[in-house]
């Protein structure tokens, strides 16, 4: 195809690839979260199910961009406020990543201590439990995902490449994170502020209040860095 023989195209494709596997880095713990929580047979079938369905999910929404550029056209008006099925979708994404999260720091820090002192087994969630909340979040990361990619560029082949080139990317990693986050504690529980922190962008995003990503995943990146810092510590002092 002639499109692939102008610099300007590879150019795009990696800048593109590269954003959609920066914003798949919360899809990523997410998965990685949900899917600890079924049984140890299922978390990879959970893990590359619910990845396998976000890149399907994220491919038909690129073959309806004029219905996604539609989803921002307001539909409901509240005290001269305006929303757009886009904004619904990313209030709602935001408001179920809250309340998900605290409830899963609560279990980490009150939940695990009641197991230890009464001898009772964690929870395990089903697969079909796992799916459902996967998909849920993978269509508002989805919207995210698919919005940047139009904004971008107007080709439709270069941004399917690319959100398929990053989920592979995000299925080989899928697992050492998952791991990684399910051997320290104070992982989970940092990933989990990561989500709320994503959580209230989503719906501040939603309420049309632009927060620039950059400042979202530096403060990440920082955090995490500290505690890769705080973990070598307590291995050295241990």
């Amino acid at each position: 195809m002639e499109i692939f023989l102008q610099p300007d195209t590879w150019v795009a494709l990696l800048t593109l690839t590269f954003l959609e596997i920066v914003l798949g880095i919360d899809n990523i713990i997410f998965i990685s979260i949900v899917a600890s929580k079924v049984p140890k047979e299922n978390q990879k079938k959970a893990r590359i199910g619910g990845l396998a369905i976000a890149m399907i999910m994220r491919i038909l929404l690129l073959l309806s961009i004029a219905w996604i550029i539609g989803l921002t056209e307001p539909v409901l008006t509240l005290w001269d406020f305006e929303l757009s099925w886009r904004d619904i979708i990313l209030i709602s994404g935001g408001i179920f990543l809250l309340i998900k999260s605290t409830l899963e720091i609560h279990h980490k820090v009150e939940g695990q201590h009641e197991e230890a002192v009464n001898g009772t087994k964690p929870k395990t969630m089903s697969f079909t439990s796992a799916i459902v909340q996967i998909v849920l979040l993978d269509l508002v990361f989805s919207f995210d995902s698919i919005l940047t990619a139009v904004g971008l560029t107007d080709e439709v082949i270069l941004m399917i490449i690319a959100v398929i080139v990053a989920i592979l990317v995000m299925m080989a990693f899928a697992k050492p994170v998952g791991e990684f986050v399910d051997r320290n504690p104070t992982i989970q529980i940092l990933a989990l502020s990561f989500l709320i922190l994503i959580g209230v962008m989503l719906i501040v995003e939603g309420a049309h209040y632009h927060v620039p990503k950059g400042y979202i995943y530096f403060a990440v990146f920082f955090s995490l860095a500290i505690e890769m810092l705080n973990m070598r510590y307590r291995k050295k002092n241990t």
